[in-house]
């Protein structure tokens, strides 16, 4: 097998996890020993590149993980795992079902953990500009104790809200003032925006019998609120199919690896290249089924950019005091969803990698 064939194959793996390949450079998941049969033009197990592209692509998740994951117990039990000297053992043992991932998730619903995370967004969501009462107690539930936070979820998160509601009612030089225009642009959100969370905020803030200071509670925390539920549900829900997905792979691609070796000596040759084509055939419609769960994220993740990428342009363009509430945060919006489309364009690109890989395999064992 010459190195050219390897050089090419090294190439085009490099796209795997979503960098730029250069000639006479390893990718970034490359074994060293594999470079190094290459390098010296040795024969080597192609089956290794499958397996060193999956550890590696399952440790660039993990470490994804640890640093977005809405939760915060998944993401430190993530850095645990990296840090973890075992190396990829650890990373295939919190991937596993009923590993470190599902237990650092069950653990962040419980009730301790949820009311935090409550907190932990309205002091997100919440300006001191607009509503001064509620970020200043749930600023300070967060420094107290459990029960502290439990009672502002109970009754102070309505509560501060009802004396920031008051304050602006009375501030007759600061009132905003809510135009037809805007009712009408929040309907046209509760219709159309591609958050369901921010459709529903809209849909509250347009519901019969509101008022105009539903309209300006939208712009000044509703919107925010909902689209900050909108990304951590996206992330939560990419993080629960892509572990599952992570954990496959690498049962799959070993026992790939060890169906191909047991042709060797075999003997039953056709039996045996039979199962090892099975084998890696599992691991090509795997790989595929990724593929297009991954398309339709970042599709999702484009229309969420695109879409706050017109809002963000919107609250720059306007001069109307209620825009300068969701102008404040539009462009940090807009980033959440560039980075998320730029993530599954990535995990995209590694899972067409693999197939291809994997097809490979299948066409290499049939002899």
């Amino acid at each position: 097998m010459s190195r050219q064939w390897w050089v090419a194959q090294a190439l085009a793996v490099g796209m795997l996890t979503g960098g730029v390949a250069v000639a006479g450079v390893a990718p970034a998941w490359a074994d060293t020993r594999v470079v190094a049969a290459v390098e010296a033009d040795q024969p080597t197990d192609e089956a290794a590149l499958a397996k060193a592209a999956a550890a590696q692509e399952a440790r660039d998740y993990v470490l994804g993980q640890a640093k977005t994951h809405p939760a915060a117990e998944v993401r430190t039990s993530a850095w645990n795992a990296l840090r973890n000297t075992r190396g990829d053992e650890a990373i295939a043992e919190w991937l596993a079902p009923g590993g470190g991932f599902d237990s650092a998730r069950q653990r962040a619903k419980d009730t301790r953990s949820r009311n935090r995370a409550f907190c932990e967004r309205v002091v997100r969501t919440h300006t001191v500009e607009f509503s001064p009462e509620v970020r200043s107690a749930a600023e300070r539930a967060l420094k107290g104790t459990a029960a502290d936070q439990a009672a502002f979820v109970k009754t102070g998160y309505a509560e501060a809200q009802q004396r920031d509601r008051a304050a602006r009612e009375a501030d007759t030089r600061h009132k905003l003032e809510v135009a037809a225009k805007d009712r009408g642009f929040v309907s046209s959100v509760a219709e159309h925006d591609p958050g369901e969370q921010v459709r529903v905020a809209a849909q509250w803030a347009v519901r019969p019998g509101a008022t105009d200071a539903d309209i300006a509670e939208f712009f000044g925390y509703g919107w925010m609120t909902g689209a900050t539920l909108d990304a951590e549900a996206f992330r939560t829900r990419i993080a629960d199919a892509e572990t599952v997905r992570q954990a496959a792979l690498s049962r799959l691609v070993k026992e790939a690896d060890a169906a191909e070796r047991a042709v060797k000596g075999s003997a039953d040759a056709a039996k045996a290249r039979a199962e090892a084509e099975r084998a890696w055939k599992a691991v090509a419609d795997h790989s595929e089924a990724a593929r297009k769960a991954w398309l339709a994220e970042q599709e999702a993740a484009a229309a969420q950019a695109e879409n706050w990428k017109n809002i963000a342009k919107a609250a720059q363009e306007s001069s109307d005091e209620l825009w300068k509430n969701i102008g404040r945060s539009a462009e940090t919006t807009l980033s959440t969803w560039a980075q998320g489309q730029e993530g599954a364009l990535k995990s995209l690109t590694f899972w067409q990698g693999m197939f291809d890989i994997a097809r490979s395999g299948e066409d290499r064992v049939k002899g």
